[in-house]
């Protein structure tokens, strides 16, 4: 149906906007003003249930956005990260990345599409010829503005076509849920875990090179040795994780050397075992100077005496290394006493 087949009492009131208005060229003037072309009016112009169709598209689309953030949510929370799937013609994809892509796609585009249809049957399409003025806007500028856009929403209709107004706020409420989702790619709270470590009571050390029991006699004065807690083998699936925390290097001094009482008290026979991990920025600590008894971080230089506490006596670090309490079993093996007292590493945000 078009605006020819509509009596002329049915069509809207045509405002005064030059439609179809041309210039005569004259001699002062004498390029013609070909003016705009006459206003053609759609079907939602002139037929209401035309433009309850058009409402009930535009809210279709909107409520169809709404639905796929949702489902944007439920993929990122329900679809395993390892799952892959076959699409054809692309090959094997992410299952989690194809949900998460197609459901934001789609929740987009239909907001988009949504506005674009309104805007293209609902709002007016009335062509308006203004005149050029002056970047500076005078009071009646301004005024003419407020005026414009009071008029631009009243045609858009959004006070009277609520269902179109309701389902857009929630389509455009619901989608920055799908950006605050991805935040949970940050990892989930550290929680306690950074306070613990693989070590407990009874677990026996263990050197890292020849994966064998430590025992008293295997270490000499002013050697250094790296160890790790019974049980911990590489081939674990979190190895890298703990062993982060649980690294440890063991030295034997003479017990008269050492200067701190809860180090000698913690100690066997001279033998101390503290953390490898650099309480800096968690760099592996592997330099030892043995007749001072110094050990060196080599990332940032942090030097620590292991005769006074580990504590920091050069460098950026912030306190001393976390001591293990060792003894010795009843099969005269190297054993913790317990896990660390204190947190491992560089300082963090959740620490006392």
């Amino acid at each position: 149906m078009s605006s020819q087949d509509i009596p002329e009492e049915n069509l809207p009131a045509e405002q005064d906007h030059a439609h179809g208005a041309v210039k005569v060229a004259d001699e002062e003037n004498p390029f013609a003003d070909p003016g705009l072309p006459p206003h053609e009016h759609r079907i939602q112009d002139i037929d209401e249930r035309a433009a309850k169709r058009s409402e009930r598209t535009v809210a279709l689309l909107f409520t169809v956005s709404m639905l796929a953030t949702i489902g944007f949510i439920a993929s990122y929370v329900t679809v395993p990260d390892d799952k892959s799937i076959f699409v054809f013609p692309i090959g094997h994809l992410s299952a989690m990345n194809f949900a998460l892509g197609l459901t934001l796609g789609v929740a987009l585009f239909c907001i988009g599409a949504g506005a674009v249809h309104w805007a293209r049957t609902l709002m007016s399409d009335v062509e308006i010829a203004d005149e050029r003025h002056p970047i500076e806007a005078p009071a009646e500028v301004r005024e003419k503005v407020i005026a414009d856009f009071k008029q631009g929403a009243k045609e858009s209709a959004i006070g009277r076509r609520k269902l179109i107004r309701n389902t857009m706020l929630g389509a455009v409420a619901l989608v920055p849920l799908s950006g605050v989702m991805l935040l949970r790619d940050l990892g989930p709270l550290p929680g306690t875990s950074l306070r613990h470590t693989a070590w407990s009571k009874g677990k026996l050390l263990v050197n890292m090179n020849t994966n064998e029991p430590l025992r008293p006699e295997d270490v000499a004065v002013g050697s250094l040795t790296f160890a790790k807690p019974e049980g911990l083998e590489e081939h674990d699936e979190n190895f890298q994780t703990e062993i982060a925390k649980a690294a440890l290097m063991i030295v034997r001094l003479q017990p008269e050397n050492i200067k701190d009482k809860r180090e000698l008290e913690w100690s066997h026979e001279g033998i101390v075992a503290y953390s490898k991990i650099c309480t800096h920025v968690g760099c592996p600590i592997s330099l030892y100077e043995q007749q001072t008894h110094h050990v060196l971080c080599p990332c940032h230089q942090s030097t620590f005496d292991l005769s006074d506490g580990a504590r920091v006596i050069f460098g950026p670090a912030g306190h001393a290394l976390p001591q293990l309490r060792i003894g010795v079993n009843d099969e005269g093996y190297l054993e913790a006493l317990g896990d660390f007292e204190e947190p491992v590493g560089p300082a963090f945000w959740e620490r006392g």
